[in-house]
């Protein structure tokens, strides 16, 4: 029996929206500030996914200069209606801890496939972010959206409104209507028809460790709409020990068979230890265990769980095990992760706690029935840099890849970077980066560079944003000339570990490495790509997450190559390929 393993889409690839079209499915995902905009993955059974491409590739169509952290592109939704795709997407461009504003525009592209070409966006309006386009089956078009109130005193998350959308026209028409308002944080709403109710599914509670999908339903599109009597479809609020952390954000599919499947966020946590030795206080501890320390570097990630609909019309999890699995000969694992996956209603005061229909994720999930598997084939982990452009798991900070800073064509087999602003900046990095799919990994490049100044850099870089990275480079010293070093930016604070550097004028070329273990990462360098030496200390590979530092974040954990030159020169930097081999646990 073939069997859904979570995450599916593993490495930072958070807030996924489904469509099936006839036997195929595609997802949606979130990129931030990263380039190209809104991830596009495609399967034909939900267990093997490829990245098809992206919808967001021109600048006419995002504009991400100046973004902040975890700024952009929030929350794509995808569906199909009419014989095309259509997206919705928000650029947030503002955002953050003590912020009263979200200066925002939410727009709408379509293509006739998913590889497009996709259209210009059409603005549509400002008043919220995680919209969603509802196609209801009148013909009618709706955006639902939540509404943000910045006024003084006011609760945030203001509700959830609807209003309907003219295709003809191309905009917006008719009134505005709040259909619903909570005192949990409300976002990410998506519209369903079934047996003649609208079900609308939200996120709630934020996407750390209070996260989760709530439901409520009503006869009429505008409402009034009734809550679920179960306040959670799908969270890891109530579970600590779940593997699967931060549940929530989804939306669902149904399979020709007539089949449902849930497509939510979660993230794989490392457990540091107890809060009370912690260097300072986390960020965001879970509700449920006040006292451990845990970090998710990998980001929020795509999973699956099958769900079902109940006799009086609600959704819920369908996470039992199944015969058919059990004969697979993985019973000791999978009674573990059952276990795991029991969720229990908070006792009231006196009474004894009882137990409610699971909410909590499965790792392992029964594929859907009747489908033959549809592998694809693996991508290298290797990129020798001899096609002639980027394939479409690079990925670079807010604007594109391209010839005037990365080139492909300027030395045959060598990918050349020409040095621009420093890492902080918000416009103009060159730098290249990959996803960490998983807790151990390696990366590997070789580079040959000569620079003049101490303006002048480059070299392997684990990053997760403007304020947190760790950097393996090459630089210049008045002293000693060229030299190898490391620089640290940690939560916006900037040093170089004098401890780490190495005189390295006469060395012909630089073989860089990145060695990540759980918590643990070692940068090491050689000359010629067989001696190795570790280049300064062990560095906390889990500071590159969400749940460190003194901001919100949202994306995950990037290695790759970069070079800088303040100094203005373009100074460039060689190199002749990039390696990343991620080791998953489970295989």
């Amino acid at each position: 029996m073939s069997v859904i393993r979570n995450p599916v889409l593993r490495g930072f690839n958070p807030d996924p929206s489904i469509v099936r079209v006839g036997g195929d499915y595609f997802l949606a995902t979130s990129t931030f500030e990263w380039w190209p905009g809104v991830q596009l993955h495609h399967s034909r059974d939900l267990v093997h996914w490829r990245l098809a491409g992206h919808a967001l590739t021109r600048e006419s169509q995002l504009n991400l200069r100046g973004i902040t952290d975890s700024g952009g592109v929030w929350a794509p939704s995808l569906s199909h209606a009419d014989g095309k795709f259509w997206l919705i997407y928000t650029n947030v461009r503002t955002c953050g801890m003590g912020r009263p504003f979200k200066d925002v525009g939410i727009y709408l592209t379509t293509a006739p496939a998913i590889d497009g070409p996709w259209s210009e966006p059409i603005a549509l309006n400002s008043i919220g972010f995680d919209p969603s386009l509802f196609h209801d089956d009148d013909g009618r078009k709706w955006l639902v959206n939540m509404m943000w109130d910045f006024r003084p005193g006011r609760n945030r998350f203001a509700g959830i409104v609807v209003q309907e959308y003219d295709p003809a026209a191309r905009r917006l028409v008719g009134p505005m209507t709040r259909v619903l308002a909570k005192d949990i944080l409300s976002e990410g709403p998506n519209l369903y028809k079934r047996d003649g109710w609208y079900y609308l599914m939200l996120a709630e509670g934020g996407t750390g460790w209070n996260h989760g999908i709530a439901l409520a339903r009503s006869r009429a599109i505008t409402g009034p709409y009734e809550l679920d009597p179960q306040p959670a479809v799908l969270t890891t609020r109530d579970a600590p020990g779940s593997p699967l952390q931060k549940a929530g954000h989804g939306e669902l599919v149904s399979t020709p068979a007539g089949e449902w499947f849930l497509a939510h966020l979660a993230a794989r946590p490392l457990v540091l230890g107890r809060v009370a030795d912690a260097p300072r206080p986390p960020l965001d501890v879970h509700p449920a265990d006040r006292a451990t320390l845990r970090r998710c570097p990998l980001g929020r990630e795509t999973c699956l769980q099958r769900v079902r609909w109940t006799d009086d019309g609600w959704l819920r999890l369908d996470n039992a095990p199944t015969a058919d699995y059990r004969r697979s000969g993985k019973r000791e694992f999978f009674a573990t992760v059952v276990a795991e996956n029991v969720s229990f209603s908070r006792p009231v005061s006196g009474e004894t706690q009882t137990r409610s229909a699971p909410t909590t994720p499965a790792l392992l999930v029964s594929a859907p029935r009747g489908v033959a598997p549809h592998p694809w084939p693996t991508p290298p982990t290797r990129d020798d840099f001899d096609a002639p452009q980027l394939d479409a798991t690079w990925a670079s900070l807010r604007g594109p890849i391209d010839e005037s800073w990365a080139s492909l064509a300027a030395r045959p087999g060598w990918l050349r970077l020409r040095g621009r602003e420093s890492l902080h900046s918000l416009f103009h990095q060159s730098l290249v980066a990959k996803r960490v799919t998983e807790h151990r990994a390696v990366a590997r490049t070789r580079m040959e560079f000569r620079p003049e100044h101490f303006t002048q850099a480059a070299g392997l870089i684990c990053y997760y944003d403007t304020r947190t990275h760790f950097y393996l480079r090459v630089t210049h010293d008045e002293t000693r000339g060229r030299v190898l070093g490391i620089a640290v930016t940690d939560d916006g604070a900037y040093s170089e570990l004098a401890d780490a550097a190495l005189d390295v004028n006469d060395w012909p070329a630089f073989h860089l490495q990145a060695e990540i273990d759980g918590t643990r990462l070692q940068f090491s360098a050689s000359r010629d790509g067989t001696a190795w030496q570790p280049v300064g200390p062990v560095l906390d590979f889990s500071k590159l997450s969400d749940d460190y530092g003194s901001a919100l974040h949202f994306t995950g954990a990037f290695v790759g190559i970069c070079a800088q030159d303040l100094g203005g020169a373009g100074v460039t930097a060689d190199f002749a390929h990039f390696e990343l081999r991620c080791v998953r646990a489970d295989e």
